[in-house]
């Protein structure tokens, strides 16, 4: 009986897969917003690598491939 009480005491004060748990819904919250950044801002962000890639063809410098 004794046994019985500490393992359910010790299963219920166990609290590491409550913070997997956490750490996995952090994780879905932060790509979730990336996500939602580069959706939002795409087309801005790709016009600025443009640009910037058009000023360094200007200046002679080009990729390496």
């Amino acid at each position: 009986m004794i046994f019985l009480t500490t393992s359910m005491r010790r299963f219920f004060q166990d609290d590491e897969g409550a913070t997997a748990v956490e750490y996995g819904v952090m994780i879905a919250l932060i790509i979730a917003a990336v996500i939602a950044i580069v959706i939002l801002l795409g087309d801005q962000i790709q016009e600025a690598f443009e640009s910037f890639s058009d000023e360094l063809a200007e200046l002679g410098i080009t990729g390496g491939g």
